[in-house]
């Protein structure tokens, strides 16, 4: 057994107690008196509490994988706690916590401990500044082995693992090899077929997608037979993160669906610079991790990856059914499902997805480029931020853009900087004709330009609505969903009854709502989506009949 002794010192990471704040949570909790080697929690656990050592020590521990030895991660006294930031997200324990000797601790459920943060302010910030930077701190160190990814560098499967870990901030470990890489493991032999492979507390999964990650570690959507939640966001870019943190603020029990990781194409945005209360700008990265821990502060559940198939009334409720057969049960829905990636029509367009070809700029995929020439596509500003994040990281870039006014779809500020960038090329009324190479992406061609040296293209041409899966709703025929005023009136046959029309967000389905990109009429913006999350909710509000908390 080796130590790695963090100790929490640090005040943000061991908070001082006052008395009455040690008062106010024991007295939600259960006490437990322990002995020498009694575990308080294990590793694999998936509702573990909180654990406040009143006498004593608990050291926490990384357990023994099949390659190394258990490590003692930390060591806490009386007065402190036990937990890091999965106490509150649903992840299920990847340490363990036992007794170093004799001993009285209290253990807190994670439902009493939601209900503190919520309601007590200078001791819930404390507690939540302490368990996220336990977590940033716990990545760095040794128990990031109990979640290990081993993939191909520049593999698309590989890349989505670890999008997927980065955005939901779990703790864990990748592990890239180049193309030629051997897979030799002190215990195991695979094949490059095996690849991407997850160790989850060093256990191989084989073959491994994030969906069977979230399963291993407790992030999946389960029910039970009588839950029914008030609210369901079908979607977790900003607009959905805003309607779940109003909503759940607000007194209602919120679900948050999410088909691939929180974030949406704001995740993909290198810098944000005209964001409310950014002066310096703000990656959508770190915008949508700050959103998703308050989410989770707030007792959203936050489940993912969670794709959506289906969404019908059943009675006074709506049942939602996801890929995998599980069903939902709510009163009220917000689809905020966003939009999926156009591509171009070229040929090999498909050899190169996950062998050059990115949908996104941020640092995952910097390092596929690393200072090699690129082409970013497209005239908006996901396309101008994405070639200035490139460049500024060494990556000479050619900006193509079909029209000949940088202007017309894109922010002054970033066109004037797009211009004054010596590393950055615009082509003007211009298109993308040829893709190649042998293996990964090696060169592009532009109409207007010739074949040019590309180890990467970055697409931002636009996106498609997601609302395939969501035929019942009246959309227009792009398949943007129609709201309030905007509904069709042929769409509102059986409202009678009601003896109302649909409220500003509503669709053609009662007490089903759309916002965001999904919407017909949104701005695309990040701003107008937050604003558009943040004020559904007042509908939801009214229909429901709950007031606001």
């Amino acid at each position: 057994m080796t130590t790695t002794d963090l100790s929490f010192t640090d005040p943000e990471l061991d908070p001082q107690l006052t008395d009455a704040q040690w008062e106010k949570l024991i007295a939600h909790a259960t006490p437990r008196d322990v002995d020498r080697g009694d575990y308080v929690f294990r590793s694999g656990e998936r509702d573990y509490p909180m654990v406040l050592v009143e006498s004593g020590e608990v050291e926490v521990v990384r357990d023994a994988l099949r390659w190394i030895g258990e490590e003692v991660v930390a060591t806490m006294g009386p007065r402190s706690f036990a937990g890091e930031l999965g106490l509150l997200n649903g992840q299920s324990a990847f340490l363990s916590a036992r007794a170093t000797g004799p001993g009285r601790v209290w253990c807190l459920a994670r439902p009493d401990l939601r209900r503190i943060l919520a309601q007590e302010d200078e001791l819930g910030d404390a507690i939540l500044h302490a368990l996220w930077a336990r977590r940033e701190l716990l990545r760095r160190g040794p128990a990031a082995l109990t979640l290990k990814f081993v993939g191909y560098e520049a593999s698309a499967e590989f890349l989505a693992l670890r999008r997927f870990a980065e955005r939901l901030d779990l703790v864990h470990t990748a592990v890239p090899m180049p193309p030629d890489g051997s897979l030799s493991h002190p215990l195991h032999d695979y094949a490059p077929e095996d690849l991407p492979i997850a160790f989850v507390q060093g256990e191989p999964i084989v073959r491994a997608t994030p969906g069977v990650i979230a399963d291993q570690l407790g992030l999946s959507y389960e029910a039970t037979d009588d839950d029914v939640v008030d609210l369901v966001v079908i979607g977790g870019g900003p607009a959905g993160l805003a309607a779940s943190i109003y909503a759940a603020s607000e007194g209602l029990s919120t679900l948050l669906l999410e088909a691939i990781a929180p974030g949406g194409q704001a995740a993909s945005t290198s810098r944000i610079e005209n964001f409310l209360g950014f002066p310096f700008g703000v990656s959508g990265g770190a915008l949508i991790g700050q959103a998703t821990l308050q989410a989770i502060k707030f007792g959203v559940r936050v489940c993912a990856p969670c794709e959506t198939a289906a969404l019908r009334p059943a009675g006074d409720e709506l049942e939602l059914t996801l890929t995998d057969g599980r069903t939902i049960r709510a009163r009220s829905a917000i689809v905020a499902s966003g939009a999926a990636y156009r591509r171009l029509r070229l040929e090999r367009w498909e050899d190169f997805e996950g062998a050059g070809i990115h949908y996104a700029a941020t640092p995952l995929e910097l390092k596929q480029v690393t200072e090699s020439p690129v082409v970013v596509v497209g005239g908006a500003n996901s396309a101008g931020q994405a070639a200035l994040y490139l460049a500024a990281n060494g990556c000479p870039v050619h900006l193509v853009v079909r029209g000949t006014d940088l202007g017309a779809r894109m922010s002054s500020y970033l066109v004037d900087r797009l211009i004054e960038d010596p590393r950055i090329q615009v082509h003007r009324s211009s298109n993308i004709v040829g893709l190649d190479g042998n293996g990964h992406l090696e060169s592009v061609s532009i109409d207007t330009a010739g074949p040019v040296e590309a180890r990467g293209l970055f697409c931002f041409i636009g996106a498609e609505p997601a609302t395939s899966w969501v035929q019942a709703l009246d959309r227009d025929q792009a398949g943007f969903i129609r709201t309030g005023v905007d509904v069709s009136p042929e769409a509102l046959a059986g409202w009678e009854p009601l003896g109302r029309g649909p409220l500003p967000f509503e669709t053609s389905v009662p007490r089903v709502f759309a916002v965001g990109d999904v919407r017909r009429g949104s701005m695309k913006r990040v701003a107008a989506a937050v604003g558009e999350g943040s004020s559904a909710v007042a509908s939801v509000h009214q229909v429901l009949g709950v007031p606001v908390a």
